[in-house]
């Protein structure tokens, strides 16, 4: 288990091989800790999630090993950037990133020795294979780079007057797309979102894909394909994420960015059919 998603980290995600190292490490701590089935929770997610799971990871890992005054700290803490929300909604227990820098001596220490202990000795081989990939591409791109540069006196348009989007032709789904995650124990109904976004931007919507869970379960996330990219620019107003309330209940939403432009093709198919999740067009009517 533990292989397989580092093996999706490094090798479908194309994520850092040593920075993801550490990310599993941090994973492992947590269940060290108290922190039931993390890696297990995590790898259930489609990809798309645990790569936004690992960028979470990734700000604790920054907070254990932070060298910042207690001030800057709680300055950041009180911001909305610091939540981890798709992390801690996969623990059992309240989790944050005050929780870790206040438990940053004890982090440090333990993720370093699962480090040794597991990880080095568990993915050494994957994360080998994973460097040459990274290097081979690099050079394959460097090299595709130098060749356009020779050939190309300008910017290129595939048409006549510019980008396909000042041209008015259809924007890819996946760039219309906007991922949004749902606390746990607050659960929000497909209703709920539908009524939310109609309300705040009218009918924006092509598609609403909710995790598709148990009758008794909660989904966790769901993805909105929207008419127009325009929209999420304006729910997100130039950040990374954005927070806001339906119904009392907090919800987050990230638009989804390709790691890799060489994975764009296989992402944006998978999307078609992710597993996980119940699909509905805009068309469908509500509860």
């Amino acid at each position: 288990m533990d292989r397989e998603l580092y093996k999706i980290l490094v090798v479908s995600l194309f994520r850092d091989p040593a920075e993801s190292m550490q990310v599993h490490a941090m994973w492992l701590w947590l269940e060290r800790v108290g922190f039931r089935n993390v890696v297990k929770r995590v790898l259930a997610l489609p990809n798309i999630l645990i790569n936004d799971v690992a960028d979470e990871t990734v700000m604790c890992l920054n907070c254990i090993n932070s060298n910042n005054n207690n001030l800057k700290m709680s300055s950041l803490f009180s911001s909305e950037s610091s939540e981890i929300p798709l992390l801690q909604s996969l623990v059992d227990k309240e989790i944050s990133l005050q929780f870790v820098y206040e438990n940053r001596s004890s982090a440090l220490q333990g993720v370093a020795k699962v480090m040794q202990e597991v990880c080095v000795r568990a993915f050494t081989d994957i994360m080998q294979q994973a460097m040459i990939r990274n290097s081979n591409d690099r050079a394959i791109r460097q090299s595709s780079s130098s060749e356009n540069n020779n050939h190309n006196h300008g910017p290129v348009w595939f048409g006549s007057i510019g980008p396909a989007n000042l041209r008015g032709e259809e924007v890819p789904a996946d760039d219309r797309t906007l991922f949004v995650t749902f606390s746990k124990g607050y659960r929000v109904e497909e209703w709920e979102v539908r009524e939310f976004f109609a309300m705040a931007y009218g009918d924006c919507m092509e598609a609403l894909f909710m995790q598709e869970v148990q009758p008794n379960e909660q989904a966790l996330f769901a993805r909105i394909v929207f008419r127009n990219v325009s929209t999420i620019d304006m729910i997100l107003r130039g950040a990374n994420k954005a927070k806001f309330t339906i119904n009392g209940k907090h919800v987050w939403a990230r638009k989804f960015v390709p790691k890799r432009n060489a994975t764009r093709s296989l992402l944006a198919t998978s999307f078609n059919n992710f597993p996980g999740e119940s699909s509905s067009s805009s068309s469908s009517s509500r509860p």
